[in-house]
């Protein structure tokens, strides 16, 4: 359960995201990019920033 807690986590947030930019206003689109934003951010910093840094200390 352990290795699966942080992806169901993401998959949760992404659907919360998802369904309140398709069914509310206001509030709801502040959510939505909130929601949809978090696991844009994780794949940046787990892909990007981390490959680089690993990158830097082999060097």
């Amino acid at each position: 359960m352990k290795v699966w807690f942080w992806p169901i986590v993401i998959g949760l947030l992404s659907a919360v995201g998802l369904l309140s930019g398709l069914l509310y206003d206001g509030l709801g689109d502040a959510v939505s990019w909130l929601a949809l934003l978090v696991p844009v951010v994780l794949a940046v910093w787990y892909g990007w920033v981390r490959n680089h840094a690993a990158d830097d200390s082999r060097a």
